[in-house]
């Protein structure tokens, strides 16, 4: 869990890194979803990462060596329909501000705050109205050139240095991602209790809805993926509204977000609770592919070691089940496995499920540094084709766990969710 202190020094080292500039991080916009009724409201994470606030309609800037958030007034009558708000008086108290402001006062007090400083910290590009309310920012300070003030030469992406700060977690954070990582693998495993006696996939979908809330997450980090049968082939599945089919896989990418951090797991199981001989062929080798993965998975090795180990593994047992053709090598080498294994072996993972972070740096893939969090997902997708055996027809796979780089390895977050076909087959048979 983030305490107090935690956002604090992150702002003072974002603060030391922008020297003579200013930064400026608004959180997220409220999103209408159709007529009265909004999206569930999300912060955005980098404004989170150095502030703990979750109220949309906030700012903060970073100037001069200061912290100041602009907020929402406390409004009683608003706080009847709307809920409560801290208004910036306990805003600045509470989260450790220098300053805090009405947000109404936003566009009367940055350009005072743009004079003389060198560079403007900001994520252009990002959201049109804040570019256009930004150079309109900098405009006006740039209009007080006869009064001796100087407006600042050249605006800064302030998201590649968070990215680096947000790319390491630290303590509290690790803390907070176990917690969302067990949610999560209580959710799996009562998913798989489920299915003997569920009839579609969204039946499968409420079942991780409801341990997800009931231990006190916030939302699902993304939208679940609960895949029976050939569905499982769609990587991006997400209508979960098919009967489930005796005999058949399902393949279910679920995780929760905890206090804003996300965690990310995939599991494929038999509807049934027992395994095809062709299906558990498929599945051991997925299996194995993400074992020599996260072996890959320690100081020093670089981002795309874990990606080429699995590969190896893959790209042999292609040649033995038949489905691809030549020598493991030349399968490599053709890219001919893609038919078959089409997506990356994992991605960084924190405040966003595709968390912030550089995967190179000078065009080399960078090292693995212990505090990193990522995730080793390595499949199998087979669809009908002429050349490849019917009994693997329509048979998807994928393996998910979300690992944190140690000083010596790694350390699997998300093991609680039954992994090997043995151990899937004996929970389901409980």
């Amino acid at each position: 869990m983030n305490t107090l202190s935690s956002f604090s020094r992150r702002r003072n080292a974002l603060l030391a890194h922008i020297g003579d500039g200013i930064a400026i991080i608004p959180t997220a916009p409220e999103v209408v979803r159709n007529r009265d009724a909004h999206y569930p409201y999300r912060f955005d994470s980098y404004f989170y990462y150095l502030t703990g606030f979750t109220e949309p309609e906030s700012v903060l800037v970073l100037a001069g060596g200061k912290s100041i958030l602009f907020c929402r007034d406390k409004d009683m009558e608003r706080e009847i329909w709307d809920g409560f708000r801290h208004g910036p008086e306990a805003a600045r108290e509470i989260f450790g501000m220098d300053e805090a402001h009405s947000i109404s006062r936003l566009d009367e007090l940055m350009p005072q705050w743009l004079a003389n400083r060198k560079s403007i910290w900001f994520a252009l590009g990002a959201d049109a109205n804040w570019d256009t309310r930004v150079t309109g920012w900098l405009k006006q300070t740039r209009n007080q050139a006869r009064a001796g003030v100087s407006a600042p030469g050249e605006i800064v992406d302030v998201r590649m240095a968070l990215d680096e700060m947000r790319l390491i977690k630290s303590a509290d954070e690790l803390v907070t991602m176990r917690r969302a990582a067990e949610i999560s693998a209580e959710a799996h495993r009562r998913a798989m209790r489920a299915a003997h006696r569920c009839a579609n996939e969204y039946e499968i979908e409420a079942e991780l809805l409801h341990e997800f809330r009931r231990h006190g997450a916030q939302a699902p980090a993304y939208t679940p993926i609960v895949a029976g049968g050939a569905n499982a082939c769609v990587l991006h599945y997400v209508g979960n509204d098919a009967p489930l089919r005796d005999g058949d896989l399902l393949l279910i990418d679920a995780g929760c977000e905890l206090d804003g951090y996300a965690s990310d797991i995939t599991r494929t199981f038999p509807v049934n609770g027992k395994f095809t001989a062709p299906q558990k062929d498929l599945y051991d080798l997925v299996l194995a592919a993400q074992a020599a993965a996260i072996a890959a998975v320690r100081p020093g090795q670089h981002w795309n070691a874990p990606h080429e180990a699995a590969l190896d593994v893959l790209a042999r047992g292609f040649v033995d089940f038949g489905l691809c053709q030549g020598t493991p090598q030349a399968v490599l080498e053709s890219g001919d496995y893609r038919r078959f294994y089409m997506h990356r072996t994992g991605h960084w993972l924190g405040l966003d499920v595709h968390d912030a972070g550089e995967y190179k740096r000078d065009g080399a893939w960078r090292a693995l540094e212990p505090g990193m969090a990522l995730t080793v997902e390595p499949g199998c997708y087979v669809r009908p084709a002429a050349d490849v055996p019917e009994h693997f027809w329509n048979i998807g796979i994928r393996i998910e766990d979300d690992a944190v780089v140690t000083a010596d390895g790694c350390e699997i977050i998300t093991a609680a969710a039954p992994k090997s076909a043995r151990e899937i087959e004996e929970w389901m048979a409980r």
